[in-house]
């Protein structure tokens, strides 16, 4: 969004404004799914307390594929879809500041899962 809309991001801010979306439809009674890479326990807490604080129910959810030839090839494959937007290399994805999620968690892994495997399972998690 922020991209799209030409602003230069500066570190962090763009995960600001997504807390504060989050917190803002939380508080309407809207159902609020952060999609992010999220490589750090920090942002991680961050969204949690944006629906700790609107007194929600809220789910960690992390999504990975495990097999690395196939990580590769999607993200060697991936098309920008904003215009100039530069997506990262294999090498900067797997060189990335990423910290091991510790916490509870659903954990999928999309090269053992399919996309309706997945939804199943994130329904099963829920009820």
């Amino acid at each position: 969004m922020l991209i799209r809309s030409g602003i230069e991001l500066i570190e962090g801010k763009g995960y600001e404004v997504a807390y504060a979306l989050a917190k803002s439809n939380l508080s309407l009674g809207n159902i609020v799914i952060c999609d992010s890479v999220n490589p750090w326990e920090l942002t991680r807490e961050a969204f949690r307390q944006c629906a700790i604080e609107q007194g929600k129910p809220y789910i960690d959810i992390e999504v990975i594929c495990s097999d690395v030839i196939e990580h590769q090839r999607r993200v060697e494959s991936r098309e920008p879809d904003i215009p100039g937007h530069r997506l990262p290399t294999w090498s900067e994805v797997m060189y990335r500041n990423f910290q091991i999620w510790m916490g509870d968690r659903l954990h999928i892994d999309t090269s053992t899962l399919d996309l309706a495997e997945s939804i199943h399972q994130i329904r099963q998690h829920l009820h």
